[in-house]
C-alpha cells in the first residue's frame, strides 16, 4: 500500500479525472514520480465503484484496492441489511477482503477480528478503518492457519468464500470454494454459536441444504429485483425447521418469510387469466416456492410451468409486480406499438416476439406471452 497516493495534489488530480477515459489515462505518463499512472487509475476506479456500491467510503483519506477486490465486495446496501440481524460480543470475519461486510456486520459487537491472507489488502482495510474510526484486530494469515492456531470462541463467524478456481474460472459447489466449507463446517461450529456464509446467487438451495449441517436460516437478498447474495446461517446443535427470507431491497415490497418444508406441503390452485396478473420478484423465484405463493396469497397459477398468478380481486403487498391485464388475440397487436415484453413458458423469446410482431421495447404497457393449462395466450395490460 502506497500512502503517497494520499498526497493532496495527487488526490486533486484523481478527483478531477473521475469521468475521464481510464484507458487513455493509462497510456499517459504519471505527473507524480512517487506513484504510477496505474496506481492513480486504480483509485479512480475505486471511487467510481464506491459512488454506487459503497458511498460511505467517499471521504478524504480512503484508499481503494485493485478492481477484483472491489468486484468481490458486498455492496453497502446488502451489508447494512445483514447487520440488522446480528449481535453479540465477539465477531470474526475469516475472509475479510475489502472489509465492507465486516464493517457493518460487526457494528453490534464489542470485539472484532478480521482475517485476510492478502497483506496489501489487509493494510488498506486497516488504514481505512482507522480513518473511519473503527477498531478491530487485523490478522494477516491464511484462514486454515488461523483456525489451527486459534484458541478463542466467537459469537458469530462470517465467511465469504472465494468463488473462482486457480484458473480464475467461477465455481459454485461448496467443495470447490476456497475455503472448502464442507471440510471446515464442524470446526467452525466448535468455536462459534453461529456461522454466516455468503454464497453465489446461482447456488442451488436444495443442494445447499443437503450438504450443510445445522442450517437454521437462508436469506435470499435481491437489490432492485436482481438477486445478489444467498446467505446461509449455521447454528450450533440446530435441528429444527429451516427458515427462509426473501428480500428485495430498494423496493416497496415486503420481505416474504417461510419455512422450507412449507413448499412441499402446499398445493397450487389453477385458473385461466382473471383481471390481475402477478409476477413474483426474483428472490421469490430463486426460492422456488411456486405452490406456496398460490396458497399464501390465495391466488391462482396459470400453468404448472408458468410462474404467473392471477385473481379477480387485487391482492395487496404481493412480493413482485401486479398488473391489470386482459387476454387478447395476436391480431390486436399493432405494428410499431411500444410494449414491455415478457415471455414466460412460451416458445418465442422477447427478441423473436419483437421481430415477429414488429413491436418496439418500452412504453407504459406490458405484453405477456405465456401459457395457461388450456394453451398459449397473450396478455395485454389495460
Amino acid at each position: 500500500m502506497k500512502k503517497e497516493i494520499l498526497n493532496p495534489e495527487i488526490q486533486k488530480y484523481i478527483n478531477a479525472n473521475l469521468n475521464a477515459d481510464l484507458h487513455s489515462l493509462l497510456l499517459k505518463k504519471s505527473l507524480f514520480p512517487e506513484v504510477s499512472m496505474h496506481e492513480i487509475v486504480q483509485q479512480i476506479k475505486g471511487k467510481q465503484v464506491a459512488q454506487k456500491k459503497f458511498p460511505f467510503l467517499l471521504q478524504d483519506g480512503i484508499i481503494f484496492p485493485p478492481q477484483l477486490s472491489l468486484e468481490q465486495s458486498s455492496s453497502e446496501k446488502t451489508a447494512v441489511y445483514k447487520s440488522e440481524i446480528l449481535k453479540g460480543k465477539k465477531f470474526v470475519d475469516l475472509t475479510s477482503g475489502f472489509g465492507i461486510d465486516a464493517f457493518y456486520l460487526s457494528k453490534n459487537f464489542d470485539e472484532i477480528t478480521l482475517v485476510e491472507q492478502n497483506t496489501d489488502l489487509l493494510e488498506i482495510v486497516e488504514h481505512n478503518w482507522n480513518i473511519l474510526g473503527k477498531k478491530a484486530k487485523f490478522i494477516n494469515q491464511k484462514l486454515e492457519n488461523f483456525l489451527s492456531e486459534n484458541k478463542d470462541k466467537f459469537d458469530v463467524i462470517y465467511l465469504d468464500p472465494a468463488r473462482r478456481d486457480q484458473n480464475k474460472n467461477k465455481v459454485f459447489l461448496l467443495e470447490d470454494l476456497s475455503p472448502n466449507i464442507l471440510e471446515i463446517q464442524e470446526q467452525l461450529l466448535s468455536i462459534s454459536k453461529e456461522v454466516i456464509i455468503k454464497l453465489s446467487p446461482l447456488i442451488d438451495l436444495k443442494y445447499l441444504i443437503s450438504v450443510l449441517k445445522n442450517v437454521s436460516k437462508i436469506e435470499i437478498i435481491a437489490v432492485r429485483n436482481d438477486v445478489k447474495e444467498i446467505v446461509v446461517s449455521l447454528t450450533k446443535n440446530y435441528s429444527g425447521e429451516i427458515n427462509c427470507n426473501c428480500i428485495n431491497l430498494e423496493s416497496e415490497e415486503k420481505a416474504f418469510s417461510f419455512a422450507i418444508n412449507e413448499e412441499k406441503n402446499a398445493e397450487a390452485e389453477y385458473s385461466e387469466p382473471e383481471r390481475f396478473i402477478y409476477i413474483p420478484n426474483n428472490a421469490i423465484l430463486k426460492a422456488g416456492i411456486f405452490n406456496l405463493i398460490s396458497k399464501k396469497f390465495e391466488i391462482k397459477k396459470l400453468h404448472p410451468n408458468t410462474h404467473l398468478y392471477t385473481s379477480e380481486i387485487k391482492i395487496d403487498y404481493f412480493p413482485g409486480r401486479t398488473l391489470e391485464m386482459e387476454v387478447i388475440d395476436s391480431k390486436q397487436i399493432k405494428k410499431k406499438e411500444q410494449f414491455n415484453l415478457i415471455s414466460k413458458n412460451y416458445p418465442l423469446k422477447p427478441e423473436e416476439i419483437k421481430k415477429k410482431y414488429q413491436v418496439k421495447d418500452g412504453g407504459e404497457h406490458y405484453l405477456i406471452f405465456t401459457q395457461s393449462k388450456k394453451g398459449k395466450i397473450i396478455l395485454k395490460s389495460v
